[in-house]
């Protein structure tokens, strides 16, 4: 008995620690404010937000290589938003983000505000099918996160928009949802890109950087 209640802290503090370990450094007020708000809101990311160690990920692919101008395909309720907005806050970037659904949208702004990251991220209420092809200028970080059997299409209508350099990132690939095989087997054969999978997220994430234009 004595061991099992040794052991059950042991197990929490561990578990803890890896959690808080996946926070960037606090080095400003806004950094306290940000990592303040997904902590205080770390249980309630649910309908279809990425878990707080891919919002580390994508943070730090942002970071790493001082990407600007990013598009994200799938707001949902804000999460992945507010790691780009975070990245982007040290990078002098700004987000667009777009989410078909009324209430998710206005929930995501709501998120947005009392994150205090609002200022980083254009919001869009729109369908992702149409206003991606629409979509003007160039971009260096493209995150994928609505419809899986899109994939394919959204990747596509970004590819001539994304610099050379730039990443476009596909979440739940590991999942057996139509056209997510399409979508693999597409930009694995793209010449013009070189494709890797991020081995600590769960959800699968395929990351491709564009090397080149067709």
């Amino acid at each position: 008995m004595k061991l099992k209640l040794i052991i059950l802290p042991l197990i929490l503090f561990l578990s803890f620690g890896q959690t808080f370990a996946q926070y960037p450094q606090v080095e400003t007020k806004l950094d306290k404010k940000i990592k303040t708000f997904l902590e205080e809101n770390a249980s309630n990311w649910t309908d279809m937000n990425v878990p707080l160690s891919d919002g580390k990920i994508i943070y730090d692919i942002i970071i790493k290589n001082g990407y600007t101008n990013a598009v994200e395909i799938g707001t949902s309720t804000g999460h992945s938003a507010i790691w780009i907005a975070w990245a982007l806050s040290k990078t002098g970037g700004k987000l667009i983000t777009i989410e078909i659904d009324k209430n998710r949208y206005i929930q995501a702004k709501a998120n947005f505000k009392k994150a205090g990251v609002s200022k980083y991220i254009d919001v869009r209420l729109a369908d992702a099918h149409e206003l991606v092809p629409q979509l003007e200028g160039k971009y260096d970080f493209v995150f994928s996160d609505a419809d899986k059997y899109w994939y394919k299409n959204y990747f596509i209508a970004m590819e001539p928009k994304l610099k050379v350099g730039g990443c476009f990132v596909g979440h739940n690939v590991g999942m057996r949802a139509n056209g997510i095989r399409d979508f693999l087997d597409y930009i694995e054969n793209a010449e013009n890109f070189a494709t890797t999978f991020d081995k600590n997220s769960r959800a699968g994430m395929s990351i491709s950087y564009k090397l080149s234009e067709k």
